[in-house]
């Protein structure tokens, strides 16, 4: 109570997932400064407590309901929690279940919610999140004033080696509201797992990626060739996908696959909060964007504004491809 933060855990196939360990690094440092307590949330799987020991509580939770993600089933075990031990802030991911559940729990709960925080921090007694706007395009810095705030953070923008500790939480069983089941309006069935790709993008060294401003599917081509002479995997954002010029195996970012390549080098990319997410921990990251202002630039470690038909062409002729 009082100055708690608390995260929900997500976790998928016996795994506690990335985002969680980012959020429970902030929760600890942030509630550590104004002497709270770093307190998770985990539904459906109390043997995974044991992972979170950056944590100081997991209060867990058990129920059929629970035992697979439902967003309705999670809404209300989460808004259960928070009104039992009524933190000061609650951070759950831009993910599936966080995005699921944040606009819900701000409403039950009556706490203001910011959404695609990149940045949290405590000046004084206010802390102030920072979170992206127009797709990343501007930033805005916001006060979470009062007892009660939400905020949903975008994947990778806080380190998780913080948040996974190797201590030993107090583990605490919440009993389940009542009728945690019932009118239930959406019911789990099976999980379908993507068909294995031609190519694991995950374990390659470097990447050439490509992204909506190529123009045309027959430009892609000028990018494989690039990628064939520097014998790197073509990788895609979501819209290249989603139009069918590449499998769904090679998309980079939220609802495609996190990849962390020595380098990482990005044509027509503008840089969606959606793709950073899945590629903002390669070691080096360069892009190439006729759109200065793209915000793929605030994270790109070398750019260029060149039109990328000149420079393509040039760095295959020099690769000798």
């Amino acid at each position: 109570m009082g100055n708690d933060v608390l995260i929900l855990a997500e976790h998928q196939a016996g795994s506690i997932s990335d985002i969680t360990f980012e959020l429970l690094g902030k929760a600890k440092e942030v509630a550590g400064a104004s002497g709270g307590r770093a307190i998770v949330a985990l539904f459906g799987n109390a043997g995974l407590a044991g992972e979170l020991g950056a944590a100081d509580v997991v209060f867990t939770m058990d129920d059929g309901a629970l035992a697979s993600y439902t967003a309705e089933a999670y809404e209300k075990a989460l808004a259960h929690v928070v009104e039992q031990h009524q933190p000061r802030l609650v951070l759950l991911g831009t993910t599936t279940a966080g995005l699921d559940v944040a606009a819900s729990l701000s409403e039950i709960w009556g706490a203001p919610l910011v959404s695609y925080v990149v940045g949290l921090e405590s000046e004084g007694d206010t802390l102030v999140a920072t979170a992206q706007i127009y797709g990343g395009k501007l930033m805005a810095e916001v006060a979470l004033e009062g007892d009660r705030a939400i905020a949903a953070v975008t994947a990778g923008s806080f380190p998780g080696e913080a948040g996974r500790g190797t201590g030993s939480p107090a583990v605490e069983a919440v009993e389940p509201p009542a009728e945690l089941g019932a009118g239930l309006r959406t019911t789990f069935i099976e999980m379908i797992l993507p068909e294995a790709g031609d190519v694991d993008i995950t374990a390659a060294d470097m990447l050439v990626a490509v992204g909506r401003g190529i123009g045309s599917e027959g430009d892609v081509e000028l990018v494989q060739e690039l990628a064939d002479a520097m014998g790197a995997p073509l990788a895609a954002s979501r819209p290249i996908t989603d139009l069918g010029w590449l499998p769904k195996s090679r998309q980079v970012g939220k609802s495609g696959v996190k990849v962390k390549p020595r380098a990482y080098l990005m044509f027509g990319v503008s840089g969606a909060p959606e793709h950073l997410e899945g590629m903002r921990d390669a070691e080096l990251i360069i892009a190439c964007n006729t759109d200065a202002q793209a915000p793929i630039f605030d994270t790109a470690h070398y750019g260029t504004t060149v039109d990328l038909f000149d420079l393509l062409p040039a760095l295959t002729e020099k690769l000798g491809g």
